[in-house]
């Protein structure tokens, strides 16, 4: 998790903020401090005075304050050489955030508790193509509550959410600015009524940037610069720098899935012509190989696409492949303009990638020689719990920089 800054000068340029603000940025440094530890390692008073730079006694007054509010729980012993073993601290198993996501095809949440671990997850597939926002959030509400409840059940509290949606979003107003494949324009969200009663309420994220952000927080290798694309309905792209998404000075940065990789190719729901997401979305590859979706079912079709490449039936083996080599001649161009040599597959490029990966290979060699060398170009660390992990993993984070939200 990233750690908070500390606390901001006040009006006077140098002079520090009120003893408020101190606290709450000194509350954060702790909870930071702690949530940085290894998996286990559940840290002393003493051993977070000394990654905070704080006095012992210091520590001691904020651990009461996130205990209090239930972020954080004494457990154990905690070895620390010579003396008394010191209690150990940890983040709050009880406490967790949930991830929700809507797709074309799907919507489904996850509760993901305050460490990132995933504790329960439902997927519900639902057709979501040019259905307006309020019954899909309807429904995505009382999946979320069920889900909420079961987590109940095993002692978890939800303290909030982040919902993750296929399209340009605008966070601050919880509005969707243009979701073509879902049918929404400038739609404004109802996002309260999907955890009701809630102290962190729920956040909007872009689907692709909530996957990249969990791919940086649970890659094995530990990269910190990368391009990850995801293949859905849609294709969608994240752009992560120096461990930082970039999103550019709109907010919208990363639409690889709208790259033109065709000028005389089909037209795409974003009104353009030619992009990517017409040679390798879910559908055009389905279509290429003369499957469609039974009953609705992407899944099934998905799977009938599986077998058919396994069977080497021609038609299916040549939609993979025209796939590729688009997906290689967007990936080519992203290297130019991004300077980006490292590149993370999600969604349906992922599960092809036997069929997929040499001809993509072949066609990013042949358009941006020496850019990606073949064992930079890799699979998702996350599969298909990215966009949820991501926008839950962001509500986490921003709890990790502002606790007071819940000690207040």
């Amino acid at each position: 998790m990233v750690m908070p800054a500390p606390a901001m000068p006040g009006p006077g340029g140098s002079a520090p903020g009120n003893v408020g603000d101190v606290r709450r940025s000194n509350l954060a440094l702790v909870l930071g401090a702690i949530a940085e530890f290894p998996p286990g390692a559940r840290p002393s008073r003493a051993q977070v005075a000394g990654a905070t730079g704080l006095t012992k006694a210091s520590v001691s007054s904020l651990v009461l304050d996130l205990l209090e509010a239930g972020i954080i729980r004494e457990i154990g012993l905690n070895p620390q050489g010579r003396g008394r073993p010191g209690v150990g601290l940890e983040l709050s198993p009880a406490r967790a955030v949930m991830g929700m996501e809507v797709n074309v095809d799907y919507i489904s949440a996850a509760v993901v508790d305050l460490a990132g671990t995933v504790l329960l997850r439902e997927v519900q597939e639902r057709d979501n193509r040019n259905s307006p926002d309020r019954p899909v959030l309807a429904a995505l509400a009382v999946l979320a509550a069920r889900v909420r409840s079961a987590a109940g059940e095993r002692g978890v509290e939800v303290l909030g959410g982040g919902l993750a949606v296929p399209g340009l979003v605008d966070p601050a107003a919880a509005r969707v600015l243009a979701a073509p494949n879902l049918g929404w324009i400038d739609v404004d969200l109802d996002l309260d009524a999907l955890l009701p009663e809630t102290a962190l309420g729920v956040a909007l994220f872009n689907e692709a940037d909530a996957a990249a952000l969990a791919e940086l927080r649970h890659r094995p290798d530990g990269a910190s610069n990368f391009l990850f694309v995801s293949g859905e309905v849609g294709v969608g792209g994240g752009i992560v720098i120096g461990s930082e998404l970039f999103t550019g000075p709109g907010g919208h940065a990363g639409e690889v899935g709208h790259i033109v990789v065709d000028p005389d190719g089909g037209r795409c729901s974003c009104g353009g012509t030619g992009c990517l997401e017409t040679a390798a979305g879910q559908d055009a590859i389905l279509s290429a190989a003369g499957l469609t979706a039974d009953g609705g079912s992407r899944s099934a079709a998905m799977a009938a696409l599986l077998r058919a490449l396994e069977a080497a039936e021609p038609g299916a083996v040549a939609a993979v492949e025209h796939a590729g080599r688009c997906l290689g001649i967007a990936l080519a161009s992203t290297a130019r303009v991004v300077d980006i040599d490292s590149v993370v597959l999600g969604g349906h490029f992922a599960v092809l990638d036997p069929w997929l990966r040499e001809p993509l290979l072949e066609s990013v060699k042949f358009y941006a020689p020496g850019k990606y060398a073949p064992e930079a170009i890799t699979m998702s660390a996350v599969g298909e719990y990215g966009a949820l992990l991501g926008a839950a993993g962001s509500v986490i984070r921003s709890l990790v920089e502002a606790p007071h939200r819940l000690s207040a």
